[in-house]
């Protein structure tokens, strides 16, 4: 038993104990003596995007809002299955997630490789090693099941879940599974965002409390969605955080993301 709980502080320590001895490293050196561009540029872009998916992404404001939908709606012509009138819930989606992967992903990633001049391998993309740690997340999906099962009984939660809204006794057609789709592209978006950019960019500098200073945001893009959510999204802040410093990757955390969020949507339309 004291060996188990020694390997799980150490599991947890390592990571922390290694950003904190990178950031010191770096304090020490000259350029860290230096004023930190590499995390003032990641801090201010983070504050200008969040602002513009706020503004032109979420609130639908956008002048190009009215032809991403009108381009979306013809590439769904193109699919027999997709060719029925749902009122423009899909392309409206679809514009939201187009719209967070282009501020989340794209925007960061020019930034990564034209300003920082480094591979984006290094800001939670790589490939090698991604699975590492699979059982951890697997872990948190299980211990998160019995909320969302419980969550998906609350009217908070089916009023606001899915997204893509569909009436009393309503079976979920085409477009609904294109939407779900959508929504985990968005996910992985989010991840990069948060656990990519963030992460890997102020790490550094800030050590392990980059964690703690991505949290923020984070909790605070969730305003606006049950209060249960948005609490729950400061403990997944810390914990995505932690394991995306840990394994220097988002793909697992990206997964674990989409798994909850179609599990919730899945309950969401049975118990309606």
């Amino acid at each position: 038993m004291n060996r188990l709980w020694t390997s799980a502080c150490e599991f947890v320590a390592q990571p922390l104990r290694e950003a904190r001895e990178e950031q010191l490293q770096h304090l020490a050196s000259d350029q860290g003596r230096n004023l930190d561009s590499q995390t003032i540029v990641m801090l201010v872009s983070v504050a200008v995007l969040l602002s513009l998916q706020y503004y032109f992404v979420s609130s639908g404001s956008s002048p190009l809002e009215a032809p991403i939908k009108a381009c979306l709606e013809e590439c769904f012509a193109y699919f027999p299955a997709l060719r029925y009138d749902d009122g423009g819930k899909l392309s409206r989606l679809g514009y939201w997630s187009v719209g967070n992967f282009v501020l989340y992903v794209a925007i960061p990633a020019i930034v990564v490789l034209g300003i920082f001049r480094q591979p984006l391998s290094q800001f939670g993309l790589k490939l090698r090693g991604w699975h590492q740690n699979w059982w951890v997340y697997l872990a948190f999906y299980l211990l998160l099941l019995p909320a969302v099962v419980l969550a998906s009984r609350w009217h908070s939660f089916q009023s606001k879940y899915p997204f893509y809204h569909l009436d009393p006794a309503e079976l979920p057609g085409p477009r609904f599974y294109v939407w779900e789709l959508f929504y985990a592209l968005q996910f992985v978006s989010l991840e990069f965002f948060f656990r990519g950019y963030m992460i890997q960019a102020g790490k550094k500098r800030l050590g392990p409390y980059v964690i703690f200073v991505m949290t923020v945001p984070y909790c605070m893009i969730h305003f606006g969605k049950p209060v249960q959510e948005t609490l729950g999204a400061i403990v997944a802040g810390i914990l995505l955080g932690f394991m995306a410093l840990k394994t220097r990757s988002i793909w697992l955390g990206a997964g674990l993301h989409i798994a909850v969020a179609w599990t919730m949507d899945a309950l969401a339309v049975w118990r309606s």
